[in-house]
């Protein structure tokens, strides 16, 4: 019977040391995920504007995603030439424009961090997390609520990227953002 209670006492002390190891580490993903929507939110809120007028911050999005972002500037930059320069210089040119990274075109008045699901990855890409966003837009009447889901990664364990946002079907014409910046792409050639 001592036997067993050693045992098991031996057992819920590294069991309890293995889950305050693991409650640190969510912890922080957390803060830092919470910190990298923030960021998202305030840099590029309602309007596309920020997206050409400044460059895409390495730090926030993925490799990937990145590169979508910077071929579709690229797009867009090249029709404005091709129209200035055209017969009908004021012809409207191909822009990305509204709430890029939400479902409502007119964007939100107020969002909310729902909830953070961090799953580690013993692959060596890293790991990845879920992010569930509740936006409210009370400009309109009556006021729209929807929720949008934020894809992160965190490759080689080197940072939290924004991989994609799933937008709501309700609300948006395009089912994730990666679709939205392809579909936007392919109609600029």
């Amino acid at each position: 019977m001592k036997q067993s209670f050693l045992y098991l006492s031996i057992f819920l002390l590294f069991t309890h040391c293995k889950r305050n190891e693991e409650h640190p580490k969510i912890a922080k993903a957390d803060v830092e995920i919470t910190q990298k929507i923030n960021t998202l939110y305030k840099t590029y809120g309602k309007s596309s504007d920020a997206i050409y007028n400044q460059s895409i911050p390495k730090f926030l999005f993925s490799h990937e995603l990145e590169e979508a972002f910077q071929e579709a500037i690229d797009a867009s930059k090249a029709d404005i030439e091709k129209v200035k320069n055209s017969d009908h210089p004021t012809d409207k040119p191909l822009l990305m424009e509204g709430s890029v990274f939400t479902s409502l075109y007119e964007g939100y008045t107020s969002y909310t961090i729902k909830s953070i699901d961090v799953k580690e990855s013993t692959q060596p890409l890293g790991a990845a997390a879920d992010v569930i966003i509740y936006f409210e837009n009370s400009q309109v009447s009556p006021k729209i609520t929807w929720t949008d889901k934020i894809h992160l990664v965190n490759p080689y364990h080197a940072g939290w990227r924004i991989d994609n946002i799933t937008f709501s079907e309700k609300l948006a014409g395009e089912k994730d953002l990666k679709s939205s910046l392809q579909n936007f792409i392919s109609g600029a050639k």
